[in-house]
């Protein structure tokens, strides 16, 4: 009797597909805070990976830009921030539903005052450079769970997209501000960003 080949599936390609279709996705039952809690605890959890609206999402590698801005714009506000902030790189803030781990947070009060993650900040920061729709979108998460402030540093267009302005859970005002102008932060007072000099020598 002749041998069959193997049968393979790419998982990926059937998956992806059934998951966009509303009879799956209203079946879906989303990951709770304190069973991803759970996964990280008992080393279930992938090594690079974050939650969102209850959907375990794998973080993106980054690129030498990605990297150069992210750093720069931590150092600059570990400098600016004040002695009663705590200013985080890429650590998860808890949500209800989300424990986003963004390039950089500020968050009131000393390291040693908290026992758990933030559930809140002053300040977020994601640095975007092949993802910014996404990015975009997760200003709504930020401010239904009351980040008083919440930037995007477009690498491609060098420039920091800026939302503020709280109010009934969505952010009020979106600015851009661009090369050769200032960004002046309304919740962290004192701190200003020259976007010319964040951007100095990286290529676009």
């Amino acid at each position: 009797m002749k041998a069959c080949a193997p049968f393979r599936v790419n998982l990926e390609s059937v998956m992806v597909p059934i998951l966009k279709q509303p009879g799956f996705q209203q079946r879906a039952m989303p990951l709770s805070i304190q069973a991803w809690h759970q996964m990280i605890a008992t080393g279930l959890a992938p090594a690079r990976a974050e939650l969102i609206r209850g959907v375990i999402v794998e973080k993106m590698s980054k690129s030498i830009i990605h990297t150069k801005l992210a750093a720069r714009v931590f150092a600059l506000l570990q400098k600016l921030a004040g002695l009663q902030m705590w200013v985080r790189k890429e650590d998860p803030l808890t949500f209800t539903d989300s424990e986003p781990e963004p390039d950089v947070s500020v968050v009131p009060g000393k390291e040693e005052d908290f026992q758990s993650h933030p559930t809140t900040a002053l300040l977020v920061v994601e640095v975007s450079v092949s993802r910014l729709n996404e990015d975009r979108e997760m200003a709504a998460l930020y401010a239904e769970n009351q980040v008083a402030e919440y930037w995007i540093v477009n690498g491609q267009e060098r420039c920091i997209e800026c939302y503020r302005d709280l109010a009934d859970g969505r952010y009020q005002t979106q600015l851009r501000i661009a090369e050769g102008a200032v960004l002046e932060s309304v919740a962290l007072p004192g701190v200003r960003v020259d976007i010319s000099e964040l951007f100095a020598g990286i290529g676009a």
